[in-house]
């Protein structure tokens, strides 16, 4: 197996990492240590497993790690880094910014698990291998993410979260 299979990753981590952390260039520092984790690590790896659930377990890991080194939780004005692609008019825009705003109010382990599951559309089994937790931690943190998401946006249908190419 080669390890230039991690560069097609790269995007997915990139996005992830800045729906994660909010600020871009936390996040391309998150990006970069999990790709210099992932490359002395890659005999690690076992082919014919998951790649991509692998470099978000890696991400997830070093992120818990860089988190819990500065004890405090990382924030972003929300006009920095969309979730979600900016539609043409006014009112979807700000539509979207609340979505992002309220994404961003949730705590970090709902906030992983629906970026995950609802923009990386990773199945709840991969979520749970990428994050080190049961299906069930997946299950209950989506639940609570998506019902507090609907509380913050006072009820409103949610626009829904795409990837962002």
């Amino acid at each position: 197996m080669d390890k230039r299979l991690i560069i097609e990753h790269i995007p997915r981590l990139r996005r992830y990492a800045r729906a994660l952390v909010g600020d871009r260039y936390i996040a391309d520092d998150l990006v970069q240590d999990t790709l210099e984790r992932a490359w002395n690590k890659f005999y690690l790896w076992r082919p014919g497993s998951d790649l991509r659930a692998w470099l978000f377990t890696i991400m997830h890991n070093v992120f818990v790690n860089q988190a819990r080194r500065r004890r405090y939780e990382i924030e972003q004005p929300v006009e920095e880094v969309p979730v979600v692609p900016v539609r043409a008019t006014q009112t979807e825009q700000l539509e979207l910014q609340d979505v992002d705003r309220a994404l961003r109010s949730l705590p970090a382990e709902q906030r992983e698990v629906i970026l995950l599951v609802a923009v990386e559309q990773m199945s709840y089994d991969e979520a749970s291998r990428a994050l080190d937790i049961p299906i069930g931690t997946v299950m209950s943190r989506l639940s609570r993410a998506r019902e507090r998401m609907r509380q913050l946006l006072g009820g409103q249908t949610m626009v829904p979260l795409k990837a962002v190419k």
